[in-house]
C-alpha cells in the first residue's frame, strides 16, 4: 500500500511528532510512506532523523516578513497543493486543516470526497477568529471524505457539531525513550546543573496551553518550595502569541516566578529534560490526546494535568487533576513530593500500553476499508 502523510511543518509540534512516528510505524508494517511537508524559513528537513525508508517531500516555503495570519494561511495552503501530486497514492492522509486543504485543492475544484484520498485527523477543534484559519478549520472538518480522531472524546465533538462520526485510533507512544532517559544519569545531572529542581511544562507560552494559570500555580508553589523554577520548553507555532507571552511574563514578573524559557529542545536532549523534571505540569485547555504526558509518565515523572474529559479519558488515574490554579499548586506540590513507587509504575504501564504499532495497524484496516469502499 502506498501512503501519502501530509502535515504543515517541519518543526516540533505535536501534529508533527505524529505524523513522523505513524510514518515509521507504517514502513515497519509494509506500507511505502511519503510524508509531505512544508518546509519554512529554510528548513532542510524535519526537527529530527527520519527513518530513510519514510520518503520526505518537503516544499521550500520562505518566509515574508511581517506577514499576517491569514495571509500566511492561505499561502500555505497554495503552496503545499501546488506541489503536491496524488497520483499512485493508495490514501491521502492530511494532519491538519492546512494540509486537508491543501488535498483538497490539489484535487480540483470538487475536492476527492468520493474515493480513498481525502482523510482527516483532527487532533483536536479550536475556535479561530481570523476569518482565513476559521474557513480553513471548517473545510478540512466538513470537506474530507474519512476522519480521524486520537481520543473518542474529540471525536465525540466531532459528532456533536457536525453529525460526522470519526475512526477512533489513539496515538502511540515512544515510551522506552523516555524510560531509557530515567536512567541516564550523566543526561539528567546535565540539565539539572543548568537548571536546578524544576516543575516542567512543553508547548510553550500560548493561550491553550494554559501557561497564565500555571504561573498563578507556581506562585503557590513557590512560597513552599522556593528551589522550584518553572521550565518552559518548546513553543513552535505558526502564531502569533506576542500578546498572550507578553501579559504571562509581566504577571510572572509580578509574581517572582520567572520562567526559564528553553525554546525548542533538540529531540535527543528532550527525554533527560523531562526525566529530571520534578513534576511535569499539563494545564492546557485544549488537548487532542495528551502525548507530552505519556512522556512524562514513561519516564517516571508524576504530572498534574488539566481536568479534561479527554484527559481523563487518556490518562485516566495515573495523573492528578486540576480545574483552577489554586487547585494546579497544591497537585503540584504533591507531585513534586516523595515519589510513590506503585503510582510511577502504574504511570509506565499505561504509557507502555500506547503503542504506533498499534496504531499504525488500525490505520492500515481503515486505508483498506475505504480503498474496498471505492473499488466497489
Amino acid at each position: 500500500m502506498r501512503v501519502a502523510l501530509l502535515t504543515y511543518s517541519t518543526r516540533p509540534r505535536g501534529g508533527v511528532v505524529h505524523t513522523l512516528a505513524l510514518a515509521e510505524a507504517l514502513v515497519d508494517l509494509g506500507a511505502e510512506v511519503d510524508v509531505w511537508t512544508l518546509a519554512r524559513g529554510g528548513d532542510g528537513g524535519f526537527f529530527r532523523a527520519v527513518d530513510p525508508r519514510v520518503g520526505v517531500r518537503a516544499v521550500p516555503f520562505g518566509e515574508v516578513p511581517d506577514e499576517p495570519v491569514g495571509p500566511r494561511i492561505l499561502r500555505s495552503i497554495a503552496v503545499l497543493a501546488a506541489a503536491f501530486d496524488a497520483a499512485g497514492y493508495d490514501a491521502v492522509h492530511a494532519q491538519d486543516c492546512i494540509s486537508a486543504n491543501a488535498v483538497l485543492d490539489a484535487a480540483g475544484p470538487r475536492g476527492p470526497r468520493g474515493p480513498a484520498h481525502a482523510i482527516r485527523t483532527i487532533h483536536h477543534l479550536d475556535a479561530f477568529t481570523t476569518p482565513e484559519l476559521a474557513a480553513c478549520h471548517e473545510r478540512a472538518v466538513v470537506a474530507p471524505r474519512a476522519h480521524v480522531c486520537v481520543s473518542a472524546a474529540v471525536a465525540a465533538e466531532v459528532e456533536r457539531g457536525w453529525g460526522i462520526r470519526p475512526t477512533v485510533i489513539p496515538n502511540g507512544v515512544d515510551a522506552a525513550r523516555f524510560a531509557a532517559a530515567a536512567g541516564d544519569g550523566a543526561a539528567r545531572r546535565a540539565w539539572a546543573d543548568r537548571l536546578g529542581p524544576y516543575v516542567l511544562a512543553v508547548g510553550g507560552i500560548e493561550p491553550r496551553k494554559g501557561t497564565a494559570d500555571l504561573v498563578e500555580a507556581m506562585a503557590l508553589v513557590r512560597r513552599a518550595r522556593p528551589e522550584l523554577a518553572l521550565v518552559v520548553g518548546g513553543g513552535e507555532t505558526l502564531f502569533d502569541y506576542r500578546g498572550y507571552r507578553e501579559a504571562v511574563l509581566a504577571r510572572a514578573t509580578e509574581l517572582e516566578v520567572t520562567p526559564l524559557i528553553l525554546g525548542p529542545v533538540d529531540h535527543g536532549a528532550l527525554p533527560a529534560l523531562v526525566a529530571q523534571a520534578a513534576a511535569f505540569a499539563f494545564p492546557s485547555t485544549k488537548e487532542g490526546f495528551g502525548l507530552a504526558a505519556l512522556e512524562a509518565l514513561a519516564a517516571g515523572v508524576p504530572v498534574v494535568a488539566r481536568n479534561l474529559p479527554v484527559l481523563r479519558e487518556v490518562l485516566g488515574p495515573a495523573v492528578r487533576y486540576a480545574s483552577t490554579p489554586d487547585e494546579l499548586g497544591d497537585a503540584l506540590l504533591a507531585a513534586a513530593g516523595a515519589r510513590d513507587p506503585a503510582a510511577t509504575e502504574r504511570g509506565r504501564t499505561l504509557a507502555t500500553g500506547y503503542t504506533w504499532a498499534g496504531a499504525a495497524s488500525a490505520h492500515l484496516t481503515l486505508y483498506a476499508r475505504l480503498i474496498g469502499a471505492s473499488a466497489g
